[in-house]
């Protein structure tokens, strides 16, 4: 049965970070849109972009002794503010150096289920860096890489001769204090909306514009939660921006691309974009725990290229141990060695594959052919086949919707209220019970409450009960 659709933010993948929700079919009052629009009025940015370049030009002409930045609003200060943020920690003394790398400045804003800004670390974005020149590109639009456009950016002010060009298309308003309009747009890459409107959006065309020969190409690094379809959807809008501003005769050719993402996200992309093939070269951040350059077996960083141009002309570096495959041509890791059966240099994750002949395929070394699945999977994994069946009575032959226990295949809804929430604003956690589970339910909350009056000495809990929904809420 198809779900009812709905209308929700697209940037933000949380609810308690955007609470924005429409059913699609939904009639909106006059009230709840005065309303919606208020809320949009009070939480937008305290400068427009234009603003934020004026301030930007003011400050560099104030004295190094003079230049503060807050780190709580993250903010430039101008003198005339200081009095307003005098309870606040900030930063004295910002050198130019400090204001052409802003990434360093900046706060990185790490929620996963919203900007999931992790930054490059200085090997990638040096190799990046290199490699786009080396294969003649002289102007990159960074969708969300603001540590490989602000290499750009510093570069081109440091060495006269230094051609590349770079426009940041990113969703963090927080770089308008740092570039004019023609080097950062605000915008969002998962409904490919810019937030400036169309005067952004011809920002960007004219940068699509190849003058002079010169080429272009796309780098983005996406947030690794966002839905694969969004983001395609998205790029292959601006793939086709750049095509309509091409010159004839290249009516064929695709923009050129390096999209930064997980390794086992490979299937997901070659769906959408079947000219793309995986570069074996190990992304690292320097604002991630586990994606780093330099571990080994499963800890190796999992981040990988993917480019539509083709895998030779990617060179990688020796020194960090990737060779050249003649069969294959294009270079691969150490690790990564040709399987003679596959005709294909297999290895997915940096380590040695093995090649399974009942799957005829190779498979990740820890993996084990299984008889009972009919594939490959880890040795101590949980059998399909075996415990195959259904969900309310355990029994195989047939699934919960047609389960013949119809008593235990009753579901309700059921959903918690956290202390301070409102009834009508239930949205911290829904999901469904069978009538066989609900007395699991009653048992864990009678327990649970037991624990914290005797813990916590918290009030007590009060379960109400209608034929809609469980409410589990702590009274006043």
């Amino acid at each position: 049965e198809e779900g009812r659709r709905f209308y929700a933010c697209s940037a933000c993948r949380d609810r308690r970070d955007c609470n924005f929700f429409q059913w699609e079919d939904e009639k909106v009052s006059e009230a709840r849109l005065a309303a919606r629009e208020e809320y949009n009025r009070s939480h937008q940015p305290s400068f427009t972009h234009r603003q934020n370049v004026e301030r930007y030009e003011n400050f560099v002409l104030l004295p190094l002794s003079k230049r503060r930045f807050c780190q709580e609003c993250q903010q430039l200060l101008l003198p005339a503010e200081w009095e307003k943020h005098s309870d606040h920690r900030f930063l004295c003394d910002i050198s130019t150096a400090q204001l052409k790398s802003p990434s360093q400045l900046l706060y990185p804003l790490e929620n996963k289920k919203t900007n999931a800004q992790y930054l490059f670390a200085d090997r990638s974005c040096q190799f990046l860096l290199d490699l786009i020149i080396d294969l003649g590109f002289r102007q990159v639009l960074c969708v969300g890489t603001p540590r490989l456009h602000e290499k750009i950016q510093s570069k081109a002010s440091q060495e006269e001769d230094f051609r590349v060009r770079s426009l940041l298309l990113d969703i963090d308003f927080r770089y308008s204090q740092f570039y004019t309009e023609d080097e950062f747009c605000h915008y969002n890459m998962f409904n490919h909306y810019f937030f400036g409107g169309e005067a952004s959006r011809e920002i960007c065309r004219k940068f699509l514009y190849q003058d002079n020969g010169e080429r272009v190409i796309m780098v983005t690094d996406p947030p690794f939660g966002g839905l694969v379809g969004a983001l395609a959807s998205s790029f292959k809008k601006l793939m086709s921006m750049w095509k309509k501003t091409e010159k004839e005769g290249h009516n064929n050719q695709e923009m050129p691309v390096f999209w930064i993402f997980p390794y086992f996200f490979e299937s997901r992309i070659l769906d959408y974009f079947p000219s793309f093939s995986m570069v074996d070269y190990q992304v690292d951040y320097d604002n991630h725990a586990l994606y780093k350059y330099g571990k080994t077996g499963r800890r190796q960083s999992p981040v990988r290229i993917f480019t539509n141009l083709t895998p030779s002309m990617i060179v990688l570096p020796v020194e960090e141990g990737y060779r050249f495959c003649a069969i294959c041509q294009r270079y691969v890791s150490s690790g990564n060695q040709h399987c003679e059966i596959c005709n294909s240099c297999t290895s997915k994750d940096g380590r040695r594959w093995k090649h399974c002949v009942l799957c005829k395929k190779c498979v990740k070394p820890s993996w084990f052919h299984c008889n009972n699945c009919n594939c490959c999977a880890l040795q101590n994994h949980t059998c399909e086949k075996t415990d195959a069946g259904c969900f309310v009575c355990g029994k195989a032959g047939h699934k919960r919707s047609t389960c013949p226990n119809s008593e235990l295949n009753t579901f309700i809804p059921f959903g918690f209220l956290m202390k301070g929430q409102r009834k009508e604003s239930l949205h911290c956690f829904y999901g469904f019970l069978s009538l066989s589970s609900l007395w699991h339910l009653f048992f864990f909350l009678l327990v649970s409450q037991m624990l914290s009056v005797i813990w916590s000495k918290s009030p007590p809990c009060k379960i109400c009960i209608n034929e809609h929904h469980i409410n589990y809420f702590i009274l006043p």
